[in-house]
């Protein structure tokens, strides 16, 4: 379980996970990661043997950060709505605020080149995120947008604002989108 990863392993995953973000799976190598770490090349391949067990590692450690971010989506103290904002902060300070696109969005556009199982756990952070808002959701309000739609609505809005610079454009997404939950 990547959470379990201690020492220079976490220091390994930290570094991978930001060139991730900043410039995709590619934007990794096993030396650059050894510069940004000071150890050498075959230490992270002790670590890691493939850079598909790096980045698969890297992937689920996200998925299970962002999962303990938003909590349970069936609180019955929360609104459909208190539970998406959730969601849309989770967004704002985990890619907005550092200026640094979610992992698995970046990963995801580029699944159909990664390795298998690098792949196959994007699939599994979105089924799960999928999976989350739609148990979110249930007890909302009619013509509220399904859990693809949220999803989909909330990582378009982060990719325009990243690309353009102008933040605005998630809040002119995420207001509306909670309003029609209220």
């Amino acid at each position: 379980m990547p959470s379990s990863f201690a020492g220079k392993a976490a220091e390994i995953l930290d570094a991978a996970e930001l060139r991730m973000r900043r410039g995709g799976y590619d934007a990794v190598s096993f030396r650059d990661l050894a510069q940004d770490v000071g150890i050498k090349s075959a230490s992270v391949h002790y670590h890691f043997p493939q850079k598909s067990d790096l980045g698969r590692a890297v992937v689920e450690r996200y998925v299970e950060r962002v999962m303990t971010a938003l909590g349970p989506p069936d609180n019955a103290a929360e609104t459909p709505a208190m539970r998406l904002d959730r969601l849309s902060e989770v967004y704002r300070t985990a890619a907005i605020q550092p200026g640094l696109i979610c992992l698995c969005c970046v990963l995801g556009a580029q699944s159909l080149e990664l390795p298998p199982p690098v792949s196959a756990a994007i699939g599994r952070y979105f089924e799960r995120l999928l999976g989350w808002v739609a148990r979110a959701l249930e007890g909302a309000p009619a013509g509220a947008p399904s859990a693809a739609q949220a999803v989909a609505g909330l990582q378009g809005a982060m990719i325009l604002a990243i690309a353009t610079g102008r933040r605005e454009l998630f809040e002119e997404t995420r207001e509306p989108l909670l309003r029609t939950l209220r």
